[in-house]
């Protein structure tokens, strides 16, 4: 009996999702993550760096299949494009609000570059400033970002050449 009981708890402990996909903002964030981008939010990786002229977004397949990247590498593309033009609707819709530096990065959008690169698995979207309300902005955004999709991503300032 006492083991049947622990084989049923290990069986459940085992199906449960990852503790943050309990927290229900955090799956309905994820979906929405989903239908803006296309990518599956918990078979990619997101991460959001501060640098010191700037930011960097990359996002990567977990698996490396080639759908997954081709798709990775479009909304990269996309977001650069819209962000160019002061363009913030898909980081809004993500996340159901006006995300952190985003009005400043639209209204200085002249000032910013955006330059999205292929990796193996994905892309990264280089964003670079030399105005400092503006990298202000990005380094709030990226801060923002970091937090709420629970991602990795350097707070510090490293050379600008990274």
């Amino acid at each position: 009996m006492r083991s049947s009981i622990m084989l049923a708890a290990i069986a459940v402990f085992l199906s449960a999702p990852a503790a943050h996909g309990q927290d229900t903002s955090y799956a309905a964030l994820q979906k929405r993550g989903r239908q803006a981008m296309g990518v599956d939010q918990y078979t990619s990786t997101h991460k959001f760096d501060a640098l010191s002229d700037g930011g960097r977004i990359e996002l990567q397949s977990d698996k490396g299949d080639s759908v997954s990247i081709a798709t990775i590498r479009g909304h990269i593309r996309d977001i650069a494009i819209a962000f160019k033009s002061g363009d913030f609707s898909t980081p809004a819709f993500v996340h159901m609000q006006t995300v952190p530096g985003t009005k400043v990065m639209a209204a200085k959008h002249a000032v910013i570059t955006y330059e999205p690169h292929d990796l193996s698995r994905g892309a990264e979207l280089r964003i670079r400033t030399k105005d400092s309300d503006a990298l202000a902005a990005i380094h709030q955004f990226m801060a923002f970002q970091r937090s709420d999709h629970h991602a990795g991503g350097m707070t510090g300032h490293p050379p600008a050449g990274r």
